[in-house]
């Protein structure tokens, strides 16, 4: 507690100016990490005062509380701070707030008014990033402890958190298997080239490709598989989009294959294959799925390739493997696991029910994009970039994980580095993008990635 309520305190002062400031003191550990923290501004020169909403419940708050020596004043009274420490409630909170206390916060927070708050805002579960009710407090930073919860990462939780600071208490490594979505997570295990590597060295990637008036998704996946690193990417077309195809590939080789057996055929010494974006909502695309299931490579399940086996999820999930991987929006999430997000807690708790049931990585995507293993590790992409929100963003990102399946990537791996990526490229953009500008950002921020090796 000691360490927890310091460590508060170095970063008040590595981010506000010397000012006022009122400390919000619970009942349990939480108020007793304020307690140590408003001693230690004060002892920087800081004007602290203290306000406790209750006696301290614990022997660790209770002597915290003996520690502080400064102005403390009763739940309610007096106020005007500009600067406001939340530690009422931690991220252990399992019931809503009270009106009194939710009236007194709202009374408290002026427009100008900025929050820190200790561990989460008071009101927020730590376990789901939602409010534990109808209310919780919006802070302008949070400092919490030793390893980020999942409030700091889900949404709506990391919105309310501001800026989160991680601070290390001398807890030692913390075993948990859901984890930051950082280069930390996988950078080792990304496949770089070496001196020797050669095109057919690096991976070979296939993108089926719909017909011939929705052709610019796949020709996006495959682009981009290539950026990342195939050696070797091929669209695999109809015939009829063949002309069209071609008019617009460089690097990109194609092939002709209409029927499932000619994709099987064409598809047989592929290390990787992207299937779904625009392969249209018909039998011919299921029956295509199938065909790939039979080649032996990697499988990315995009798109349509999803909504095609709503009937029947288990014909899908019979062909796959650990290393392949599924991308659905939640619309598509719902369509091959009826029901498994209303049901679950948490994003994570639905990502990683639906990844055991398939046997395949599972990336849910949006805004707290989720990549989940079926062995039950997870993974939070942190880096969501808002430009993504344009059409053709998920067909680019199809494309990465295919071009690092391809080079001999795991599919959690490939999943994970693919959306850190692809979130990456976004934000060195920024407004204005679209999906077509997407790979040509990708050198850039694997040159990033290399100057960290």
């Amino acid at each position: 507690m000691q360490r927890a309520g310091r460590a508060v305190a170095i970063a008040v002062e590595a981010h506000f100016q010397k000012q006022p400031v009122r400390v919000l003191c619970g009942p349990g550990d939480n108020g007793g990490d304020g307690y140590v923290a408003a001693r230690e501004l004060a002892d920087r020169g800081w004007t602290v005062t203290v306000e406790a909403l209750a006696a301290p419940t614990s022997e660790a708050s209770l002597e915290a509380r003996a520690g502080w020596s400064g102005p403390l004043v009763s739940w309610g009274e007096g106020g005007g701070e500009a600067l406001v420490i939340d530690a009422l409630f931690g991220a252990g909170l399992n019931r809503p707030l009270e009106s009194g206390v939710i009236r007194r916060l709202e009374a408290l927070l002026a427009p100008d008014c900025r929050v820190v708050a200790v561990d989460v805002p008071s009101g927020l579960s730590g376990d789901t990033g939602r409010p534990v009710g109808s209310w919780a407090l919006s802070a302008a930073l949070t400092v919490t402890f030793q390893a980020r919860k999942p409030a700091h990462a889900l949404l709506p939780g990391r919105q309310r958190c501001g800026e989160i600071v991680v601070a290390d208490i001398g807890l030692g490594a913390l075993t948990s298997r859901l984890f930051e979505n950082d280069p930390d997570l996988w950078l080792d295990r990304l496949p770089w080239p070496s001196a020797a590597s050669h095109k057919h060295s690096r991976g070979r990637l296939g993108v089926i490709s719909g017909g011939p008036w929705r052709t610019g998704a796949a020709r996006l996946a495959a682009r981009s598989g290539l950026r990342i690193g195939a050696g070797l990417v091929t669209l695999v077309s109809p015939r009829d989009a063949m002309a069209i195809n071609a008019a617009h590939l460089e690097a990109v080789m194609l092939a002709p294959a209409d029927s499932p057996e000619e994709v099987e055929g064409t598809c047989s010494e592929m290390d990787a294959v992207v299937v779904g974006p625009a392969a249209g909502l018909e039998d011919a695309t299921r029956e295509k799925v199938l065909a790939l299931g039979r080649t032996g490579a990697a499988l990315v399940i995009d798109a349509d390739a999803i909504t095609v086996f709503r009937p029947a999820p288990a014909d899908l999930f019979a062909l796959l493997d650990v290393d392949d991987v599924l991308t659905p929006h939640e619309g598509e999430f719902e369509r091959l696991f009826p029901g498994v997000l209303a049901a679950s807690e948490t994003r994570v708790a639905a990502a990683r029910s639906a990844a055991s049931r398939a046997g395949a990585v599972v990336l849910l995507k949006g805004g707290d994009t989720v990549i989940a293993h079926p062995d039950g590790r997870a993974a939070i992409n942190l880096s969501a970039s808002p430009w993504l929100a344009t059409a053709g963003s998920g067909d680019v990102l199809a494309g990465l994980i295919g071009g690092l399946l391809c080079q001999g990537a795991s599919g959690f791996d490939a999943a994970c580095a693919a959306a850190w990526v692809h979130a990456e490229a976004a934000e060195k953009f920024g407004p204005g993008l679209i999906a077509e500008d997407l790979p040509g950002l990708v050198p850039a921020v694997l040159a990033d990635l290399s100057a960290r090796l």
